[in-house]
């Protein structure tokens, strides 16, 4: 039960074998498997509100040699944006295309809301599996479920195994959304995987079967596509104990239990790296890893030296960890410090799947290969970190304060080269060291820097190539400049549909739903054979019940006779 590396024992010995004997070991399997082709394995590795300073090669406390190890060997991604909260960032993955462009420009899709990725949305496992790919799902979805039709085997995805929505509790995979509002929420395929339940940990179990899939699928017959979607490290912190004795010494038990569930996850990706040599994928597999978010100070996460934290439009929100490792890579063991967006995954994903990307598309994303592989520019220049019309307006914005040219009212954030555009409410914008909350009070043993944003204020431009840390705000000295991205703000805002964010519908409760969080809502043509069965029934019903009273009418002229 373990995430550790399992030699083929009995069950209860657990052993971690060196890298080195691995090595050697699997480089000696892999030499009886041949490329499946020139198309790639793709492997993508998405966590859950990991912080940017939480990996070991970004400083953190927190120990993550897989991790280190695997960036250090790929090309780590140094100027890697995300969207700040979940379903963004995972719509933007799937469709390569801004949340102004599906209508998810607003928060998340929450659990009782009939709302998902939009069904005419080309997704990126439905062109892999166009190329001829085996499309697989583990894990964490939060892009929908209303209805059938918006579930990961209907947008692309061979099998699914995990959660529909955005949180859980890690060992039970129950939610709750409110009082009386609780369910259940693992799903093998279209249906809940209450045989799957065995109170194992999340990690543990995903990884598990990712693993299974690897082992069951055939690496020279099918190029295969693995999204690999772990819950963690996402709130609630609940983690193995072992693990957290390995962090005795920190006192924030919050910033504790996280650590824990880091290092946890990067044993589990140790043990998928190593079945990827076992099975015969990894010579010809492209992993990518990435968070989708910032990390979240108050449930652990760190961001420092970046401001703010997950759900703001700061860089501590937006700014992720993020690397490529493959042995198709040209230039290995390198940083990329060219601009790289979640959108350009789906270009770039299809185009080495050699998938076709048809001009109907509409993408905002770019094929980003190239600048990662080779060190060569990259295609992007900008990046709209989004436009949110329907957020808590800034108070004195006002489009006098815009130039006449955008309300600053409207919380939006543009990245265009070396500059930052923010406007409105970007969210909590203090810069939080690690450990900084705890359930006592601050002590000055903590480095302590807080910094509170002019609340008058509606208009920011950072240089973030020079100021990564956005310390010093160059709004009234280039005014110039604010109006240029400005002007961009605009243009993008006139190619945005309404936002999709409906209000809570009560037949979502998974008491009405045999205690699962699952669809339940049905299209017109769901709703008409389901009253053609009822009138079924129930003439049925009636025809019997008018047989029974003709024949004791019958019954009864014959007691008269």
């Amino acid at each position: 039960l373990h995430c550790t590396a399992r030699a083929r024992r009995p069950a209860g010995h657990h052993v971690q074998m060196p890298w080195d004997t691995w090595d050697a070991e699997l480089r000696n399997r892999g030499n009886e498997f041949d490329k499946s082709s020139s198309q790639p394995h793709i492997v993508f590795i998405l966590v859950d509100d990991q912080g940017f300073r939480d990996v070991g090669y970004h400083g953190s406390e927190i120990k993550t040699p897989t991790l280190d190890r695997l960036a250090a060997e790929g090309v780590k991604l140094e100027n890697y944006y995300v969207q700040p909260l979940c379903s963004p960032s995972r719509s933007q993955l799937m469709t390569g295309r801004y949340q102004i462009h599906t209508g998810l420009q607003h928060s998340i899709i929450r659990a009782t809301q009939p709302n998902c990725l939009p069904l005419d949305n080309v997704t990126l496992p439905q062109k892999l599996k166009q190329a001829g790919y085996s499309t697989h799902m583990v894990g964490k979805w939060h892009l929908g479920f209303y209805k059938r039709g918006c579930l990961p085997t209907k947008r692309g995805f061979d099998t699914f195994f995990g959660s529909l929505l955005g949180s859980g509790d890690y060992y039970s995979h129950y939610k709750c959304e409110g009082p009386g509002m609780c369910g259940y929420d693992l799903y093998e395929g279209e249906e809940a995987a209450w045989e799957q339940d065995r109170g194992v940990y999340s990690t543990m179990m995903l990884t598990r079967k990712a693993i299974s899939i690897l082992a069951n699928h055939k690496p020279r017959k099918q190029p295969l596509f693995l999204y690999l979607a772990y819950q963690a490290v996402h709130s609630p912190l609940q983690v193995p104990a072992r693990y957290l004795e390995r962090y005795k010494g920190i006192p924030n038990l919050h910033r504790r239990k996280y650590a824990a569930m880091v290092s946890c996850l990067d044993e589990a990706i140790h043990n998928l790296t190593l079945a990827l040599k076992r099975y015969g994928y990894y010579d010809n597999t492209v992993i990518v890893y990435s968070s989708d978010n910032g990390g979240q100070p108050l449930a652990g996460g760190s961001n420092w030296p970046l401001r703010g934290s997950k759900a703001t439009y700061w860089e501590g929100g937006i700014r992720a960890v993020g690397f490529v490792h493959s042995p198709l890579l040209v230039n290995k063991g390198t940083k990329c410090r060219s601009l790289v967006h979640i959108t350009d995954w789906f270009p770039t994903l299809v185009t080495l799947g050699e998938g076709t990307l048809d001009e109907d598309l509409n993408l905002d994303g770019y094929d980003v290969w190239e600048a990662i592989s080779e060190g060569r520019p990259s295609p992007r220049q900008d990046i709209l970190h989004n436009i949110d019309p329907i957020y808590i307006r800034a108070k004195n914005g006002s489009w006098k304060a815009g130039y006449g040219l955008w309300n600053t009212a409207i919380r939006a954030a543009l990245r265009v080269g070396h500059w930052k555009l923010l406007t409105g409410v970007p969210g909590y914008s203090d810069w939080v060291p690690p450990q900084t909350f705890s359930n006592q009070r601050l002590t000055n043993r903590w480095h302590n820097e807080r910094v509170h944003w002019d609340r008058g204020k509606s208009i920011w431009l950072f240089n973030i190539t020079a100021d990564p840390y956005e310390r010093v705000d160059l709004s009234q000295r280039y005014p110039h400049i604010v109006k240029k991205m400005l002007i961009r703000l605009a243009q993008y805002n006139r190619t945005a549909v309404p936002v999709r964010y409906p209000a809570k519908d009560l037949r979502s409760n998974p008491q009405y739903n045999g205690g699962v969080w699952g669809p339940w809502y049905k299209d017109t043509r769901e709703e008409q054979e389901e009253d053609e069965r009822y009138n079924n029934l129930f003439t049925n019903h009636l025809g019997k019940r008018r047989w029974k009273k003709k024949s004791n009418n019958r019954k009864l002229k014959r007691k008269v006779e």
